[in-house]
């Protein structure tokens, strides 16, 4: 079972497109080799103008240069960091993406697979700095490029990053109970491994609407439409209790997704958007707010509503 409706897009798309596809890191070099590399320009909207020299620029280790010291605290291996950047390509300073006046990007650093550059480049770093991070092959796409964004397989790429924060994603939600609204299925969470116990109250007929009832508040920060979230949920069919899906099944024990741009079911774009990381959500689905008439088989038929038990884990 898959809660998508569409295929991932956005900062979910351009985080893909950062990870490995077969490559080693190495240790992390510091020098002179990005010191004629000017930055001017740019805001919140605007990307800065990066010119990179001498051209073509090539290094045989990742190295970086902080263009501007943060007064934030460092960012360590195992959190998610939200970024500004702009991306070029070293052998001619071409602008290969920005997202400059788009979502923030937010990188797992703890994710096995992302570019061992950008991990070098970011870790320790503070809050609030602005850094240029220079890449050889080995460090970035490897041998073979990335023709999708048009780096051959000799090309140095060079970043350029404004880090904006950082945060360790929870393990289960925290916060305050609330205690939930009568008549409504019963929730018991024993872990990430397992599947919630969801369980139906007898005699009670389903919602004609979604129902979203908050079983524990979080206090973090509000979630946003086009954010990426990191949830981990059990969903269960309303008539027997079944389980149809859980991220418990997954070998991460969480799953993420851009919320409120319909990448996932409606339910989940409207109930999510605007609750607190660190909120548990019971939600309860009826077929137009899930995967409608034609339902999702074979698990779920275009009759079936649907009851999740959603914990928000991070938003970035």
């Amino acid at each position: 079972m898959h809660l998508r409706r569409f295929p991932a897009l956005t900062a979910a798309a351009l985080a893909a497109a950062l990870v490995l596809t077969g490559c080693g890191g190495t240790k992390d070099a510091k020098g002179s080799a990005l010191d004629k590399i000017t930055v001017t320009g740019g805001s919140d909207t605007t990307a800065p103008t990066v010119t990179v020299l001498p051209k073509p620029l090539s290094v045989t280790e990742t190295t970086t240069k902080v263009v501007k010291a943060g007064s934030g605290a460092q960012v360590k291996g195992d959190e998610i960091v939200s970024l500004k950047y702009v991306l070029l390509n070293g052998k001619d300073s071409s602008v290969l993406d920005t997202n400059y006046g788009k979502q923030d990007l937010g990188l797992n650093l703890g994710a096995a697979n992302l570019l061992p550059g950008l991990k070098k480049g970011l870790l320790n770093q503070k809050i609030g700095s602005r850094v240029l991070v220079a890449m050889p092959p080995k460090d970035a796409f490897g041998t073979q490029g990335n023709a999708d964004i048009k780096v051959g397989a000799t090309d140095t790429v060079v970043f350029l990053m404004d880090v904006l924060s950082a945060q360790k994603p929870l393990a289960s939600a925290e916060g305050k109970e609330v205690k939930p609204a009568a008549g409504l299925p019963t929730v018991k969470v024993e872990g990430a491994d397992k599947p919630a116990t969801i369980t139906i109250p007898k005699g009670v007929k389903p919602p004609t609407k979604t129902v979203g009832q908050l079983l524990i508040e979080g206090a973090g920060a509000k979630v946003a439409a086009g954010q990426t979230v990191r949830v981990s949920y059990t969903g269960v069919l309303y008539k027997d209790g079944s389980v149809f899906d859980s991220s418990s099944k997954t070998p991460e024990r969480y799953f993420e997704t851009v919320i409120g741009k319909q990448q996932v079911i409606k339910a989940w774009d409207d109930q999510i958007v605007g609750k607190t990381v660190g909120s548990r959500i019971l939600l309860v689905v009826p077929p137009a707010d899930g995967y409608g008439a034609g339902g999702s088989p074979p698990k779920i038929s275009g009759t079936d509503t649907l009851v999740f038990v959603v914990d928000i884990l991070a938003a970035f």
